[in-house]
């Protein structure tokens, strides 16, 4: 595996693919156990990400990932913003100084990046939250010792839907206690499309 600038800009064109492309079923996800603007808000962010990076100059992986953490940060309201801007900008600051990303550092990228986003949102796994995706996939990684693309999305998927059958006791959706069972967590949804679409690249790019 070697994860290079042009192979992040495919990836976050990608993600805003499937965000577009999900945008509503997204945002239903949201009007059950959240505040209705998931999809909104994820669209949007994708997308200002993707008119930042296009037709740049990179020389790194780092580099671009820097440019979408800031946009995600700025761009999006309420808890996505910050948290999927933490994502993003750990990889940046893992992956600082290489290029390219071997598999080794990627996955020691994601594993910050899980640690990054606990952190900041005092989470942790069965909380129905985005962690619940990532977590599962960090492991996955760790597992192996090169990229395999229809093992990453079958994890993610599994953990996403998972989420389903979880109590939510983090965020807006910990409001609505029994209710949320039985409802797939939006930012765990948003989590699937971002590794379906990292797979889709690295498997494009054998």
């Amino acid at each position: 595996m070697e994860f290079q600038a042009q192979d992040t800009i495919q990836w976050i064109e990608k993600i805003n693919e499937k965000m577009q492309r999900n945008k509503e079923y997204l945002t239903s996800l949201d009007q059950v156990i959240g505040d209705s603007d998931h999809g909104i808000n994820m669209s949007r962010g994708f997308q200002e990400t993707v008119n930042k990076i296009s037709g740049g100059t990179y020389d790194t992986a780092s580099d671009v990932l820097k440019d979408v953490a800031m946009t995600l940060m700025s761009k999006v309201g309420g808890a996505s913003g910050p948290l999927f801007g933490t994502l993003f900008l750990k990889l940046s600051t893992t992956f600082k100084g290489m290029d390219p990303v071997d598999y080794h550092a990627f996955t020691n990228g994601l594993e910050e990046a899980l640690n990054g986003v606990m952190q900041r949102g005092k989470a942790t796994t069965g909380e129905k939250t985005l962690v619940d995706v990532w977590s599962p996939v960090v492991e996955h990684f760790k597992q192996e010792d090169e990229f395999q693309a229809d093992k990453i999305v079958e994890t993610a998927k599994t953990a996403m839907e998972n989420t389903k059958d979880m109590l939510a006791t983090k965020g807006r959706a910990a409001y609505f206690k029994e209710k949320s069972i039985g409802h797939i967590d939006p930012g765990s949804a948003s989590s699937y499309y971002i590794f379906e679409a990292l797979a889709e690249v690295m498997e494009g790019g054998k």
